[in-house]
């Protein structure tokens, strides 16, 4: 049901893959009450600024949100913020990303959040966190995408939830056929790696689809 992936350590940063242009940070609008969530956003946004691969996320100044956003701008890296537009007061929307896209609604948001992105990453967050974590593994589950799924399961965060998925599975609910496919980082420091890797094979292995679909 899931798989780790872990970086090439010849190649730590993929400079030269061109393949990821942006990765989806999800992460809660709170820091959270251990200190690591605050510092796993700081660690995932320089990362990113370092490998010159864009943040797309929510839009938010405040909470993990506004702290991967902060961490990528401060390296250097560009930030695209999408947020609905009775969020804009609420989450302190982020004036100084690069890109700053006010939506309607939810759903306008999620779907160019989806457009805009290579890979997915669930940081450790609420409820909004959960439900667009879940709705990610739902569409890849059924076939509407084969972009990457990180869980960054910083200290545990996300151990009771994987959990579930396991307990989901033992009661037939996630059967043969219908399994989700995602990957488990346990270190920030790890995520940009395994994103990039898992999104250019998953790229390269639908090309190589395409080209056999022609004869």
């Amino acid at each position: 049901m899931q798989k780790k992936v872990y970086p090439d350590t010849a190649n730590p940063h993929q400079k030269t893959v061109k393949r990821v242009e942006n990765i989806c940070v999800y992460c809660g609008s709170g820091p959270g009450a251990d200190p690591a969530y605050t510092e796993a956003a700081r660690t995932l946004g320089r990362t990113l600024a370092e490998t010159g691969i864009g943040l797309v996320y929510g839009g938010g100044g405040i909470g993990l949100m506004g702290e991967v956003a902060e961490a990528t701008l401060s390296h250097g890296g560009r930030v695209t913020g999408i947020i609905p537009k009775f969020l804009t007061v609420r989450e302190k929307m982020k004036l100084s990303a690069n890109e700053l896209i006010v939506t309607e609604n939810m759903h306008e948001r999620k779907q160019l959040m989806f457009d805009r992105s290579d890979a997915f990453v669930a940081l450790p967050g609420g409820v909004g966190t959960l439900e667009e974590l879940v709705e990610q593994l739902t569409w890849s589950q059924l076939g509407q995408h084969q972009k990457p799924i990180i869980i960054a399961n910083i200290n545990g965060f996300w151990t009771p939830f994987l959990k579930l998925l396991t307990h989901m599975e033992e009661q037939a609910f996630i059967r043969p056929g219908l399994s989700l496919d995602f990957i488990v980082v346990d270190r920030a420091d790890e995520i940009v790696d395994v994103a990039v890797s898992a999104a250019t094979k998953a790229k390269e292995g639908a090309s190589e689809e395409s080209v056999l679909a022609k004869f």
